[in-house]
């Protein structure tokens, strides 16, 4: 198979790098490179900031109706591309084809969001707020944006997270795309400029290591950084951002856990850890790769899990029939498997071992098969750090507070959830669980683009979450005006030293 060498993308052309390094991107169902991205230099990555810089005050001066129309354009484009965005998902990170759909409309849904541009930035006014002044607040964007993107949802954070709502707002953008898994990103961004038309340099795209990305958290010319992946390097980013006065969102690490208490409807919830536990190969910040369970459940429960989890076939990414497929690239499963035999090391008992599976005809894929550790206690690392594989871990709990006591000693927070038929129970675990997002009988909350992916404690560096409101109020800035008048008798007062903005009676 012939390798593709890629280019990076500068104000809707696509360039030669200068560098002499290049990264591979594997099909990782099959373990063959199928294309290289360069490791763009630092001027390179200069460049996509000054293309950036110089289409923001075109771009920022159109009129909402008219970005909204773009974005409605965009819309159509994805939607008529699904199917080929789907499969090079697939192929290049090893989703299988429902999650690598999924994907693509998770990237869709917040493109929709952005089409509510006009009603989502409206500021607020008032009159006569003294005698003869008004006050009225705006959202005004904020110039160039950087995103900093991660391996595992190639479609859904750089064109859902990130894109859609940076540009309605009237902001351009600079995306480092994820050098392992590029390829669905950059198609869109072909998209994005051929089919879409959108203006020259409104979004500028490079692959590079984090040496060359650091220009983004420094250049005076960005104004804001949104990055998801690990909480180190988000501490990283956040620090050296914030302290170069932009705005951050850092979307971080997560160790999910679930709490499944002896009243619930055991068949359905196992259904859903089954699918939140495994699903996307565990490769995603809201996966569940813990479970809480009562003690006078425990055994059936793991024993249905497993069952269920053994039925899962497991196969290349773009089989139909693939319920499971590969993680992301051999290291990445050598990472997962020796998290594995950590979690037997400490003590924990192995239920089910897919470190050794083999697909026939895919051989050298990157697979991992499902695996549960029982018996997880307080202090086993396994049980607390995050294995981003298929990796389940089983904590054995007395009851609702000891449940809830473990799960909140855990310093990621991005979500939890509870199995239960109790509403009290419910309605304690909604109240008081350090979890952002918050299941009830949903194995993965995730929220619709409407409302923020809110993240809490290690999972979350910044003020303000992405999507929703927050990510609108994020790439806004407010400007705040007060307006007087003159007329006959405010002409012939004295102005004192507040404008006669304050008034006593």
């Amino acid at each position: 198979m012939a390798i593709v060498r890629k280019k990076y993308c500068i104000a809707g052309e696509w360039l030669e790098s200068k560098t002499d390094t290049y990264m591979p991107v594997t099909d990782s169902s099959t373990g063959e490179v199928i294309a290289e991205v360069p490791r763009c230099t630092k001027a390179e990555v200069e460049s996509a900031i000054s293309a950036a810089q110089e289409a923001f005050p075109a771009w920022s001066r159109l009129s909402l109706s008219h970005r909204v129309q773009m974005m409605f354009k965009w819309r159509n484009v994805i939607m008529a591309h699904m199917d080929e965005l789907t499969t090079l998902c697939a192929k290049e990170l090893g989703k299988n084809m429902d999650e690598a759909k999924g994907d693509i409309l998770k990237a869709l849904e917040p493109t929709e969001l952005a089409c509510a541009l006009p009603l989502a930035v409206q500021g607020a006014g008032a009159l006569q707020v003294s005698t003869g002044f008004d006050c009225s607040t705006y959202r005004t964007p904020l110039g160039v944006v950087a995103g900093i993107v991660p391996f595992n949802f190639p479609a859904m954070i750089p064109w859902g997270w990130m894109v859609p709502l940076a540009i309605a707002t009237g902001n351009t953008v600079v995306l480092k795309a994820a050098s392992p898994t590029p390829l669905t990103s950059m198609r869109m961004l072909e998209l994005f400029y051929t089919e879409a038309g959108f203006p020259k340099g409104i979004v500028n795209m490079v692959t590079c290591s984090h040496h060359e990305a650091d220009i983004l958290l420094t250049d005076p010319r960005v104004k804001a950084v949104t990055f998801v992946g690990t909480t180190a390097v988000g501490k990283h980013i956040y620090s050296v951002a914030a302290a170069n006065g932009k705005r951050v969102q850092a979307q971080c690490e997560a160790k999910n856990h679930a709490l499944l208490l002896e009243d619930a409807d055991l068949e359905s919830a196992t259904n859903a850890i089954i699918n939140s536990t495994f699903g996307c190969a565990g490769m995603r910040c809201m996966a569940l790769p813990v479970v809480c369970v009562q003690e006078s459940i425990a055994d059936k429960f793991v024993a249905l899990l497993k069952k269920k989890a053994q039925e899962l076939v497991v196969g290349c990414a773009y089989d139909p029939k693939t319920q499971l497929g590969p993680v992301v690239s051999k290291a990445h499963k050598q990472k997962i498997c020796d998290w594995i035999q950590k979690g037997v090391d400490e003590g924990a008992k192995l239920v089910l071992d897919g470190r050794d599976i083999v697909v026939p005809g895919f051989e050298k894929g990157f697979f991992v098969g499902p695996t549960i550790l029982d018996h997880v206690k307080p202090g086993m690392t396994v049980g607390d750090s995050e294995i981003f594989g298929p990796v389940t871990a089983i904590k054995r709990v007395k009851d609702f507070d000891e449940g809830l006591a473990i799960m909140n000693a855990n310093p990621f927070a991005n979500g939890s959830c509870i199995f239960t038929q109790n509403g009290y129970y419910a309605r304690q675990f909604e109240f008081l669980t350090d979890g952002g997002m918050v299941g009830i009988n949903v194995g993965i909350p995730v929220p619709s683009a409407y409302f923020p992916f809110s993240g809490n404690k290690e999972s979350f560096l910044g003020d303000q979450h992405v999507l929703g409101i927050d990510g609108y109020r994020f790439y806004t800035r407010a400007k705040t005006v007060t307006t007087h008048w003159y007329d006959e008798h405010s002409r012939k007062k004295v102005v004192d030293s507040w404008e006669g903005t304050v008034e006593r009676i």
